[in-house]
C-alpha cells in the first residue's frame, strides 16, 4: 500500500499493534467500516464479534484484570458505544486499564441532530479518566496515544471518539509507535523512618490482623510471610480470595457482606488492622476505634473508609518485604490460635450441607458450587454473576493452584459472568473458563452464548436457576416487606434455550444427577450449558453470626412475613439447615 493511500484507520490499528493488542471486542456497525477494513487488512488483532457492547466491555475489563494489561472493546455511533457504559464502569472501578473505542456521525452532522446523534465526550466522562474526540487525521495518533497512556497510568478507561469521515480519511504522517508501548513499571517503596514507625506499632501489639486485596497480587508470599513472622490472621476480601486463600496457614476467611469464617471477629478484636492493598467499602466491618494502618498505591483510598494511626502511601509487597527483618518474632500466638479455632467452627457451620445429603431434596446452591470446585481444573478461571452467585463461589469455590475468580465485585452489576468468560477464554483458549450465572442474569446478555459458538470458545455455563431473583428478595424481606415483589422470574428451561442455541446442554434438580452431569459439562469439547434447578429456599446468612444470632436473625425476618405466603416463611424458616444439621 503506497503511504498516501494509508487511512486513519490504518495507522490506528499499526499503534495498537505496537501497544500490545492481539484483540478488539465488539460489533461492526456504521461509522465502524473503515476501521473494520483496517483490521481485515493488518490481520495482526483479532476481532471477537459479540452479540451486545455491554458484553464487549465486560469481556474487555475482564482481560485487562487477568493480565494488567491493556485491552480493547468498541462500539459504533450513537446507541452503540452508549451499550459500553456498564462494563466500561466495571473496568474503571476495578482498575483494570481498558481502551474504548467509540465510533461517532460523520462530522458534517454532529451537532444536526441527526439519526443516533449522542456526544461521548460527555456520556463517558465519569467513567472515563481520559476521552477526546479524534477531528482531523493529524490529531488521531495523539489523542491514542494519551488514551492508551492515560489508561495504563490510572489503570481506568481510556476513550477515543472517531467520526467515521475521519476513519476514512488518508493520514498525513506516520505515527510515533514509541509512544503507545508500555513503560516500565514501578514500585513505590515507604520511606525508612515510616516502615520504622510501623514496625514499632506491631511490635508493641499482640493480636495483630491483616486485611488484604487485590493489590497484593504479587506479594503473596511476602505477605504470608509477614504475617507468619507476627503471628497475624489474615483476612481477605472477594477480589483476593484467588490470591491469599491458597497456601495460607494464617487465613481466616473473608469479610464484608458475603464473608464468612472468623475474618469478622479477626477484624474487629485485634490491637492493630492492617489493611494492604485494599480499599475495602464496608465500614461496619471495620474498627472504629482500633489502630488500624493502611497502605496502598492509591494515596486518595487511604484514610477513606476509617480513621487511620498511619498512612502508607506505598506498595504492599515492598512493604511487606522491608518489615520482615524489622519486626520482632517469637511472639504469642494465642490471638491466632483462637481465631482459627473460631475459623474451624465456623467452616463446619457452613458446610453442614455438604455433609448431610438429602436425595429426595432439591440440589443445594452449596453443594453444587462445591461439586463443580471439586471437578474443575487447578488452573481454572470462574467468572461470577452478582447475586448469590457471589455468596456461594465467595464460600464454597476452593482457590487452588493458580486459579482465578472475577466478577463486578466492585460495580456490582448482574449479568456479567458470561460476559466476563468470553474475555478470559478469548485470553486463555487452553485454560478452562466457567461462568458461574444467576437465572436473572443470564437472561439479560443470553444472546452472547452464540458468540461462544461463533468465535469457538469453549466456555462452561453454569446456571443457578432456582426462578427468582434471589439476593434482592432476600434484600427486601430484610428491608421489612411482607414478601417480595418483582423477584419472580418465568420458570425457564435454560438448557432447552441452549440446545436450540446449538450449544450442549443438560438440566439436572437433584443430587444423583449432579456429579455425572457434571463431568459431562466440564468433558464437552465446545461451549456447553448446566441448567441446575436448586432450592430455591436456601437462605445464606449474614457473616459472624452465632446460633442464637442466626435464630434471632430468621425469627426477624420470619415476624416481618408474618403475612407471606406460606412458600416465603418455608424459606424464611428452613431454607438454611446450618442450625438444623
Amino acid at each position: 500500500m503506497a503511504y498516501m493511500e494509508k487511512t486513519v484507520s490504518d495507522q490506528m490499528v499499526e499503534m495498537l499493534v505496537a501497544a500490545g493488542v492481539r484483540r478488539i471486542y465488539g460489533m461492526a456497525g456504521d461509522a465502524l467500516h473503515p476501521l473494520m477494513e483496517a483490521l481485515q487488512r493488518d490481520a495482526r488483532i483479532r476481532w471477537v464479534h459479540v452479540r451486545h457492547e455491554e458484553t464487549a466491555a465486560f469481556a474487555a475489563s475482564a482481560e485487562a484484570q487477568l493480565t494488567g494489561e491493556l485491552a480493547v472493546c468498541c462500539g459504533s455511533c450513537g446507541p452503540g458505544n452508549m451499550h459500553l457504559i456498564n462494563g466500561l464502569y466495571d473496568a474503571s472501578r476495578s482498575a483494570a486499564p481498558v481502551l474504548a473505542l467509540a465510533a461517532h456521525l460523520p462530522t458534517l452532522q454532529i451537532g444536526a441532530h441527526y439519526i443516533q446523534e449522542t456526544h461521548p465526550t460527555f456520556f463517558f466522562r465519569e467513567c472515563a479518566t481520559y476521552c477526546e474526540m479524534v477531528s482531523r487525521p493529524r490529531q488521531m495518533p495523539l489523542v491514542l496515544a494519551e488514551a492508551i497512556r492515560t489508561a495504563r497510568a490510572r489503570r481506568g478507561v481510556g476513550m477515543l471518539v472517531l467520526p467515521g469521515d475521519v476513519a476514512a480519511m488518508s493520514c498525513v504522517e506516520e505515527a510515533s509507535v514509541a509512544a503507545v508501548r508500555a513503560p516500565q513499571s514501578a514500585v513505590l517503596h515507604a520511606s525508612d523512618s515510616l516502615l520504622r514507625r510501623m514496625a514499632d506499632m506491631l511490635n508493641g501489639a499482640s493480636r495483630i490482623t491483616f486485611l488484604c486485596g487485590i493489590s497484593c497480587a504479587g506479594a503473596e508470599g511476602d505477605i504470608v510471610a509477614l504475617a507468619k513472622r507476627l503471628q497475624a490472621p489474615v483476612v481477605y476480601t472477594l477480589r483476593a480470595k484467588d490470591l491469599l486463600e491458597k497456601d495460607n496457614p494464617n487465613a481466616v476467611g473473608m469479610t464484608g457482606l458475603l464473608g464468612w469464617g472468623a475474618a469478622v471477629h479477626a477484624v474487629l478484636d485485634c490491637d492493630v488492622l492492617v489493611m494492604l492493598g485494599t480499599d475495602f467499602p464496608y465500614r461496619d466491618f471495620l474498627p472504629q476505634h482500633g489502630k488500624v494502618i493502611q497502605v496502598d498505591t492509591d494515596a486518595a483510598a487511604l484514610g477513606r473508609r476509617v480513621s487511620l494511626a498511619l498512612a502508607v502511601h506505598a506498595d504492599a509487597g515492598a512493604v511487606a518485604r522491608s518489615l520482615l527483618s524489622l519486626v520482632a518474632p517469637n511472639r504469642s500466638d494465642e490471638f491466632l490460635r483462637a481465631m482459627r479455632t473460631f475459623h474451624a467452627r465456623e467452616v463446619a457451620g457452613i458446610s453442614a450441607s455438604l455433609r448431610v445429603v438429602d436425595e429426595d431434596a432439591p440440589l443445594r446452591p452449596e453443594l453444587l458450587t462445591r461439586l463443580v470446585s471439586d471437578h474443575a481444573e487447578p488452573d481454572a478461571i470462574f467468572t461470577v454473576d452478582t447475586g448469590t452467585p457471589d455468596i456461594w463461589s465467595a464460600r464454597y469455590l476452593q482457590a487452588l493452584d493458580t486459579r482465578r475468580i472475577l466478577g463486578s465485585f466492585n460495580h456490582g452489576s448482574m449479568g456479567c459472568a458470561l460476559a466476563m468468560a468470553i474475555g478470559a477464554k478469548a485470553l486463555y483458549p487452553g485454560r478452562q473458563v466457567i461462568a458461574l450465572c444467576g437465572d436473572g442474569g443470564i437472561s439479560m446478555l443470553a444472546g452472547d452464548l452464540l458468540t461462544l459458538l461463533q468465535e469457538k470458545l469453549a466456555v462452561k455455563v453454569l446456571v443457578y436457576n432456582n426462578s427468582e431473583l434471589d439476593y434482592v428478595a432476600l434484600e427486601q424481606l430484610r428491608a421489612g416487606m411482607p414478601q417480595p415483589v418483582g423477584t419472580s422470574l418465568h420458570n425457564t428451561d435454560f438448557a432447552a434455550v441452549a440446545r436450540a442455541m446449538g450449544l450442549c446442554a443438560w438440566r439436572i434438580a437433584s443430587v444423583n444427577e449432579a456429579i455425572p452431569a457434571i463431568k459431562e459439562w466440564l468433558a464437552a469439547e465446545g461451549p456447553a450449558l448446566l441448567d441446575a434447578a436448586v432450592d430455591r429456599h436456601a437462605l445464606p446468612l449474614p457473616p459472624g453470626l452465632s446460633f442464637m444470632q442466626g435464630l434471632g436473625y430468621c425469627r426477624s425476618m420470619g415476624e416481618q412475613s408474618a403475612h407471606a405466603a406460606l412458600d416465603t416463611v418455608k424459606r424464611l424458616l428452613f431454607g438454611n439447615r446450618r442450625f438444623f444439621n
